[in-house]
């Protein structure tokens, strides 16, 4: 008799009861029923514990902890005790405040089941305010295949990954963590390990989760500029260049990308960072060189060109 799947829900939560349980209903909800979500509280001070009890009483499927002194502060180190704790064969991440939709597992569940897949990426709308629960429960969709060759489009989110987007294969994660002193980008940066590791996933075209926006959050923070989200982006852009050097998977595109980036990130040293983990030849060295020193007068005259093009 074939087994059903079981699916591990990871919910990080801080100072989120004025939304979590609404989140929580919307789990409660899924047409799918083999699940376990863990809620991971990293060191709230509000009331969130007290109005879980009852819920946490009535569906033993909801395992409530507290982020220990194992895991920084923070939603990388969260999720890593989620996914220490996780029992499933699939792992999904939700975050406290956002809904999603009914069908989520039951059709991730179903992709990941009937195709030699690692992950299934699905659409991910925001809302404001109210939600409206008028979901659209049809099962037809278009998808396509994703895989390693398309990191590049991922790394500069052309082909966008949200973290609760994503419908994972606990394989996915067998040797991968997130690096939880990064505090913002921590997402982008394992997806980068685990999507140049993986075989390959699937894309859906249907928004199966709606993330609740906020006018403070990290995202916010970094567009801001914000110290500690711009450091830990330069962060993140090392390690990713870290990995594809070690994957041989550095290409001129993708180089030349993380180069133009690197101009605002001078106080982080971010260029030399790049250029001494690609352990590059003297040759090598002075054409990126140029390339970095010739980079704002070109971007300049190409703002130019660009401007020039929209008034004609």
């Amino acid at each position: 008799m074939k087994t059903t799947p079981k699916v591990s829900i990871i919910m990080a939560t801080y100072n989120r009861a004025q939304y979590i349980i609404e989140s929580l209903e919307s789990i409660i909800s899924q047409t799918y029923k083999n699940w376990e979500c863990i809620i991971v509280d990293d060191g709230g001070t509000d009331n969130t514990e007290d109005i879980l009890e009852p819920l946490l009483n009535k569906d033993k499927r909801f395992k409530y902890l507290k982020r220990t002194s194992k895991y920084q502060k923070g939603l990388p180190g969260s999720r890593n005790y989620g996914l220490d704790e996780a029992k499933g064969d699939y792992i999904i991440f939700f975050d406290d405040d956002d809904i999603a939709h009914p069908q989520n597992l039951e059709i991730c569940v179903h992709e990941l089941s009937t195709k030699d897949i690692s992950f299934c990426r699905y659409i991910r709308k925001t809302f404001t305010g109210d939600f409206d629960y008028n979901f659209d429960y049809s099962k037809g969709y278009t998808s396509f295949y994703i895989d390693k060759r398309d990191i590049n489009k991922i790394l500069k989110n052309e082909l966008q990954f949200n973290s609760c987007a994503v419908m994972w294969t606990k394989e996915c994660y067998s040797t991968h963590r997130y690096t939880e002193h990064l505090k913002y980008a921590e997402e982008w940066e394992v997806y980068a390990r685990i999507l140049t590791s993986a075989d390959k996933g699937i894309s859906i075209n249907k928004a199966l989760y709606y993330g609740r926006k906020h006018e403070v959050s990290v995202t916010g923070d970094f567009g801001n500029r914000k110290e500690s989200s711009l450091k830990s982006y330069a962060d993140a852009i090392d390690l990713v260049i870290q990995n594809l050097k070690q994957k041989d998977l550095i290409t001129d595109e993708i180089l030349c990308y993380f180069i133009q980036i690197s101009l605002d990130y001078k106080k982080y040293n971010l260029y030399e960072r790049i250029i001494s983990t690609l352990n590059l030849t003297a040759f090598e060295k002075l054409k990126w060189k140029i390339f970095y020193t010739q980079l704002p007068l070109r971007l300049y005259f190409y703002r130019i060109y660009k401007y020039k093009l929209k008034k004609a």
